[in-house]
């Protein structure tokens, strides 16, 4: 059904790239400003399913404040959106990349991709250290777009939310023992936090921590040691010894 968009399209244009490129923006053209601004936010979102409680929840951190199912049917019946099952919504991959480039000369981008990011440090931080069978299905929808946020818009993300992507994702993962799926979020995590903030933070000592217990849970606990005895001294040094 994905093609579907495509095609449709190019009945309203030339056959070819610029056909497609030249019906977008007769369709683009045609859409009010809220159904516009609906359709930069769906294209924050990863070239995956993309479920609608998580739209509403981006919507509300980028203080959207108009009717967003009203402008999402629009968006379908323009084929600039599909809808693949009930309250399941994708952008195709060109729709996508054409709107990303609109994106670029939108004075609330940085806006809206704050927003984006907040909600989905919202679904990482729902993500429990030990998450049940429950709880992985109830979120594994919104994996891709959790994972979109750590590599594509960490420049958006605030320093205290700065490594909670990465810290969701490896629980994901780490939580159904898949630790080789963990471990690039775990290292990632300390990469980042090491690049915004240096050697001494409690990002960095966290993220230390964890990737410690990762290490733990694989048995490698050789690789687990230093990297506790580290997290715990710089913890000690940046808190005090009255936190522990």
């Amino acid at each position: 059904m994905l093609a579907d968009i495509l095609a449709q399209l190019q009945k309203q244009a030339s056959a070819g790239e610029s056909g497609v490129a030249a019906a977008f923006e007769l369709n683009w053209q045609s859409l009010e400003p809220e159904a516009q601004k609906l359709a930069y936010l769906l294209s924050l979102f990863a070239l995956a399913p993309i479920p609608w409680s998580l739209v509403e929840s981006a919507a509300s951190s980028s203080d959207l404040e108009f009717d967003l199912k009203a402008n999402c049917t629009i968006l379908v019946e323009r084929y600039l959106l599909q809808e693949l099952a009930e309250d399941t919504y994708q952008v195709h991959d060109r729709i996508r990349e054409l709107l990303q480039q609109k994106l670029q000369d939108l004075a609330e981008a940085d806006e809206l991709k704050r927003g984006y990011c907040q909600a989905m440090v919202a679904v990482a931080k729902d993500i429990p250290e030990t998450p049940t069978l429950i709880e992985i299905a109830k979120v594994t929808l919104a994996i891709p777009h959790l994972a979109g946020t750590a590599t594509a818009y960490q420049a958006w993300l605030s320093d205290d939310d700065l490594i909670w992507p990465f810290v969701g994702l490896a629980r994901f993962y780490q939580g159904q023992g898949a630790y080789v799926q963990a471990l690039p979020w775990r290292e990632q995590s300390l990469s980042s936090a090491r690049k915004r903030f240096g050697d001494e933070h409690p990002s960095v000592a966290t993220s230390l921590n964890n990737l410690a217990l990762l290490y733990e849970s694989q048995g490698r606990y050789s690789d687990a040691e230093p990297l506790y005895i580290e997290a715990l001294a710089m913890t000690k040094r940046l808190l005090g010894d009255e936190h522990f």
